[in-house]
């Protein structure tokens, strides 16, 4: 059945498409240019194509139009829905796929949608490899990215050299969807941690400690971590994060949230006991509920100092 879904096409071109030009994506099809690719890319914002276009890329009009012009198809999307809609659709990447293609998705979804997609590819002849990163927007905009890959050995040997282009570490975490399960127990603790490193800030501060001044000593003492010393959510600590510029770009709160759901759906799944996880998804969702979404998920802290009207509070 999938056969038929696919294009018998043999590639004229060794060129990479790419899908999902976001925060992240933008960054990620910019770096293959900068390092010798030809790159077809697809945004169903006009403006995020036109910029790549600037750079040096070409577009298409559909999936199955980038496919078509690619051996190559990277996608970095929002979530379930828009990936399992991307490739499956009528005019989707399996429908125009070259013979024996390589797909690589980047995004953050269930494993189990990962596991599905790459069993579609695989009885139509071609690959697909989960490889969801790490590192956020200034790791894709440097090109320091680490990539947790699901897959075969063999496809995991294909997509290597390309992932190079655009991250520092390339991971084989094991089989189909396992870079997800890597990528979603990473995020588990990056929300804990940074839920942790909000409150204490926002306590030191309270209790008349120099914020400057606990960081510090957070950052050279046990309690040190990466929200800790290089994201840190107190404003006027560090330069350069969105702690110091109103909390805008970087990762988003309603992203954040969505992670976390699909944390609590895989526990769920296996019976996994995860109390901090809950309570870090309550809070993500109250600011997503309450228009702040769009916030860096370390604005967290202005939802813990009060600084963020909602109409649920935290529960504690």
């Amino acid at each position: 059945f999938f056969l038929s879904m696919f294009s018998r096409t043999r590639a004229v071109a060794s060129k990479v498409g790419f899908i999902g030009l976001g925060n992240m994506g933008g960054h990620m099809a910019r770096n293959l240019l900068k390092n010798g690719q030809q790159v077809v890319v697809l945004d169903v914002v006009p403006d995020a194509v036109k910029a790549l276009e600037a750079d040096g890329a070409s577009s298409a009009d559909s999936p199955a139009a980038v496919a078509s012009e690619c051996s190559t198809v990277i996608t970095m999307l929002p979530s379930n829905p828009h990936v399992s809609s991307v490739y499956r659709r009528e005019d989707g990447v399996f429908a125009g796929a070259q013979e024996g293609a390589l797909f690589i998705d980047c995004s953050t979804v269930d494993p189990n949608l990962s596991r599905s997609l790459a069993a579609d590819a695989a009885e139509a002849g071609s690959s697909f490899i989960d490889a969801p990163v790490s590192g956020g927007v200034g790791g894709a905009e440097a090109g320091t990215l680490t990539f947790m890959v699901g897959g075969d050995d063999a496809a995991f040997a294909r997509a290597s050299p390309i992932l190079a282009h655009m991250g520092a570490n390339t991971v084989h975490c094991g089989g189909a969807g396992t870079g997800e399960v890597a990528k979603l127990c990473n995020n588990l603790v990056l929300a804990v941690s940074m839920v942790g490193v909000a409150e204490a800030m926002s306590l030191g501060a309270r209790l008349g400690m120099d914020p400057k001044k606990l960081a510090n000593i957070i950052n050279t003492s046990t309690g040190r971590c990466w929200s800790s010393d290089t994201y840190n959510p107190f404003p006027g600590v560090m330069e350069g994060v969105p702690a110091s510029r109103g909390y805008s770009g970087g990762f988003g709160s309603a992203l954040m949230q969505k992670d976390l759901g699909l944390v609590m759906d895989a526990a769920a799944s296996v019976n996994a006991p995860l109390p901090l996880g809950a309570a870090a998804h309550n809070l993500y969702s109250i600011m997503s509920n309450n228009g702040s979404g769009g916030k860096d998920f370390s604005a967290v802290i202005q939802l813990l100092n009060g600084e963020m009207s909602t109409q649920t509070p935290p529960q504690v």
